[in-house]
């Protein structure tokens, strides 16, 4: 959380990786290969958004498996139901309590709020014409090529979203999209790759190969993250 006295306003970064309540939402230890939501619960987050005058949502690679563990009960009792279900039905089945939370209990009239579009990977070099088994490691170059569109984004999972948001605008709330991923695909070069923090240290076997551990998810700065501020900020003013 940041104060800015000068100007009377505190922003504030919110972890809720899968948005809904899970097993993920410890900010420190989260690393579970086997992630759990409960789709149907969110008040756990959301009861720290109610007052927001501006509100920025994301939710995306942490969604990306096949298929996600849903709960029905909570985490502390033993009697919770557990199923598998197919990845894209998880998703909408959290958007659909995100959509009823905020229906609810959101100040229509003062809340502006946003949703950040899918934030693009690359981790197949083959896509934009490098080497089989390669990925962002040792990339210094955007991609040029015109509507570049990587495996790394779903776009059925982008449509999801703009249904929420559709059906919520007929319920008069306004979410404004900001699409910041067509321009992020063409920057394979903008990742951390191997310059990032290790949770363990690398092994012999890591060092000698580099493209097994580079890191092609997240952005460095300045790059990619300040032109989607920029958007933002023009949104809002």
């Amino acid at each position: 959380m940041v104060e800015l006295q000068e100007y009377n306003a505190t922003i504030e970064f919110y972890w809720a990786p899968l948005l809904v309540e899970s097993n993920s939402d410890d900010p420190i230890k989260h690393r579970l290969p086997q992630r759990i939501a409960r789709t149907q619960a969110i008040e756990k987050h959301a009861i720290h958004w109610t007052n927001a005058d501006l509100l920025v949502f994301d939710c995306y690679l942490w969604w990306r498996m096949p298929f996600m563990k849903i709960l029905w009960g909570n985490f502390e009792s033993r009697d919770g139901i557990y199923k598998e279900v197919e990845m894209l039905k998880g998703y909408e089945m959290a958007l659909r309590t995100w959509s009823d939370w905020l229906e609810i209990h959101v100040n229509h009239s003062k809340t502006q709020i946003f949703w950040m579009s899918l934030s693009p990977t690359h981790e197949r070099s083959e896509e934009w014409g490098g080497a089989s088994g390669q990925n962002c490691y040792n990339e210094t170059q955007p991609i040029k090529k015109q509507n570049y569109w990587g495996s790394g984004s779903d776009p059925n999972m982008m449509k999801l979203v703009e249904v929420a948001i559709e059906n919520l605008s007929k319920k008069g709330l306004t979410i404004k999209l900001l699409n910041i991923t067509q321009l992020s695909e063409y920057r394979k070069d903008a990742h951390l790759s191997i310059n990032r923090k290790q949770w363990e240290p690398l092994t012999k076997e890591q060092l000698s190969n580099p493209t097994g551990y580079a890191d092609c998810f997240h952005w460095c700065l300045p790059g990619v993250p300040d032109t989607w501020n920029e958007i933002l900020y023009n949104y809002i003013i």
